[in-house]
């Protein structure tokens, strides 16, 4: 048996990590209702087993299904088994997320009608891939990656009864590089036991060479990341937005989505207090779809370091919002005839070029007002010149 089957907790509280949603399943337990439940979170946070334990706990019988390869005839089989008893099975479903939405309204009646416990496991944001129907119905609980204490207690308990040997930097490197994910630990371990009784960190680094990286096959994971790096990048703080940024080449992200968010930061959040951002984050986007990693790792941190340091304005961001938000609750204003092409097209129209570039004339039917200048870096230099023109 492999380390992670034979540590698989049996009990609430043997399960490592997740104190909080533990402590209220518990409860639950000790209540004897058990909701239909979804667990969503990384892998090996210990969704799986948390199921199983309460499926123990209650002596319900456990029937694991894959989303993947999940009939409605497997759900029928496994509540008919208890027909006319006052027992009920627990049915898990990994992978919760691959179900299609037929697949999940399949469910709707087995989790009304009380004759089974439902419980899914998915690394995927519910909001996105789980009907609203299946939502209502269900308890979503949000696990977290598990932490370092968490993972060196596990160590700790399996070490105490496997009886083995491991240098102080072994087990830095054993905790560190599995990411939080405890079945990444025990595989890892499990193997190097397989070499030698006693681990060495040069054993470790020769089964694993690098850390457990979070990749990028969750929506959700794809976007945790890109938003605190452009917030990172919105307040300046350029350590920060390196950090996020290495987070996100180190789980394989596109080039490309990086340098893609980078334009519209340099756009909607420096604007015109530095107009060359946009042109930098555009000149980015196109490098890196011509160079990929490592090397655009490069490209990708010159303009993060840039767009960082630059200063901020979101006037122009907020002027669009503005005049979207008059046109879409507003009639249409009349356009005054001398701004329409005829072919009588200078009739009552003032070419600006033929006063200095600037006259005094009507543009819109009523006077409106959406932009705001805040006068930061190359703003000023415009406000400077509007108002020096306007005063001839």
């Amino acid at each position: 048996m492999d380390l992670a089957s034979k540590f698989r907790p049996k009990m609430l509280s043997q399960v490592v990590g997740q104190r909080q949603i533990v402590a209220i399943f518990e409860k639950f337990v000790a209540r004897e209702r058990i909701p239909h439940s979804l667990f969503w979170g990384p892998a090996g946070c210990g969704k799986t087993t948390l199921a199983k334990a309460i499926a123990s706990e209650m002596n319900y019988e456990f029937f694991e299904f894959d989303g993947a390869n999940l009939k409605s005839e497997d759900i029928r089989k496994a509540i008919a088994k208890f027909e006319g008893t006052l027992l009920k099975p627990l049915i898990f479903i990994d992978e919760f997320h691959r179900l299609s939405k037929t697949q999940q309204e399949t469910l709707l009646i087995p989790m009304e009608n009380g004759k089974c416990v439902i419980m899914g496991a998915t690394t995927e944001n519910p909001k996105f891939v789980v009907s609203s129907g299946i939502r209502s119905r269900m308890m979503i609980f949000e696990f977290s990656s598990l932490a370092r204490d968490d993972l060196a207690g596990l160590l700790e308990r399996v070490q105490k009864e496997l009886k083995f040997e491991i240098e102080e930097q072994a087990k830095d490197y054993l905790i560190a590089s599995s990411g939080g994910d405890a079945r990444s630990l025990l595989n890892l371990l499990d193997y190097a036991l397989c070499v030698d009784s006693s681990i060495s960190l040069a054993t470790l680094k020769t089964l694993r060479s690098e850390g457990q990286g979070e990749g990028m096959a969750s929506t959700d994971t794809h976007y945790d990341l890109a938003s605190p790096f452009i917030k990172s990048l919105r307040g300046s703080d350029v350590d920060a937005a390196l950090y996020y940024l290495a987070r996100m080449i180190n789980a394989a992200e596109e080039p490309a989505f990086i340098a893609r968010r980078m334009v519209i930061f340099a756009s909607e959040d420096v604007g015109n207090a530095n107009p060359a951002a946009l042109n930098l984050a555009t000149s980015t986007m196109l490098a890196v779809s011509k160079i990929g990693y490592p090397e655009a790792r490069i490209i990708l941190a010159q303009c993060a370091v840039y767009l960082a340091n630059c200063p901020k304005s979101n006037s122009s961001y907020e002027g669009i919002n503005s005049a979207l938000k008059y046109v879409r609750t507003n009639p249409p204003l009349p356009i005054p005839p001398y701004l329409i092409n005829t072919r009588d097209e200078h009739a009552g129209y003032l070419y600006p070029h033929d006063f200095g570039g600037w006259v005094e004339q009507k543009y819109l039917a009523k006077e409106l007002k959406f932009y705001e200048s805040k006068g930061i870096g190359f703003e000023r230099t415009l406000d400077e010149w509007i108002s020096k023109i306007k005063r001839k």
